[in-house]
């Protein structure tokens, strides 16, 4: 694995005012992710994860700290360049699937392909995740795992440098899930893509190369898997 990190950050924190409280949701973080590798970013709700993934996606900037991409310093860029980051490196994956209703998963993924010069095509993007045969068909027709697995489709399309994932499978149920979970391995695997999932559901940290554990705005513990488990190696 290479040394130098994808991302990096420095002592970031993040406040959020409500009313006369300040809510201080990450408390002095140092994180770097590294070509290639799976993260698996785990702790409670309220612990900074999701806040940690949207400073590092470029969606939002830390009260104070420093971000890099690379060797690149996120935090000093205007919402301008911010967005041409997000166009072209970074690929989301939320809970809520965010499918356009009208347009089918073949043209889901296309809304993509079509802003980004390297992209794959949308029915290579559709292969990989195994939803070819349902490329016709609207968000309506399918079902929660494949309206998922065509936003994951959507994400990798373009070939971004890292996949930031939050609780990707939180909507789903059990065997649902694991077909999601295999479809995000599969990219990490095959693509080389950096690749962070969020969770709260401890099994998930199986799959990791690393396992980052989250508390009250701070990272409390890191963890290396000697060994990387398969979704349907992983004890549910």
């Amino acid at each position: 694995m290479s040394l130098e990190p994808v991302f990096s950050t420095r002592q970031i924190t993040k406040d959020y005012h409500m009313g006369d409280v300040v809510v201080r949701a990450l408390k002095g973080v140092d994180v770097a992710l590294y070509p290639g590798e799976f993260v698996v970013l785990l702790g409670p709700s309220g612990s900074g994860k999701s806040t940690l993934l949207n400073i590092l996606g470029g969606l939002d900037q830390p009260t104070s700290g420093q971000v890099f991409y690379r060797d690149q310093e996120l935090t000093t860029w205007n919402q301008r360049q911010l967005t041409q980051f997000r166009r072209e490196h970074v690929g989301f994956i939320f809970q809520f699937y965010n499918l356009v209703p009208s347009l089918t998963a073949y043209e889901n993924v296309a809304l993509v392909t079509e802003l980004v010069s390297r992209s794959m095509s949308p029915l290579e993007a559709l292969k990989m995740v195994a939803l070819e045969p349902r490329r016709d068909h609207f968000p309506a027709q399918l079902s929660g795992g494949e309206q998922q697995r065509v936003a994951i489709a959507r994400a990798i399309a373009k070939r971004p440098a890292i996949l930031l994932c939050d609780e990707p499978t939180g909507a789903l149920d059990l065997a649902t899930g694991v077909l999601v979970l295999e479809a995000i391995e599969q990219v990490n695997r095959e693509l080389g893509t950096t690749t962070v999932v969020i969770t709260h559901n401890a099994v998930i940290a199986g799959m990791a190369d690393r396992v980052i554990k989250m508390s009250d705005g701070k990272i409390a513990e890191v963890e290396q898997n000697a060994v990387r488990l398969r979704p349907r190696e992983m004890r549910w």
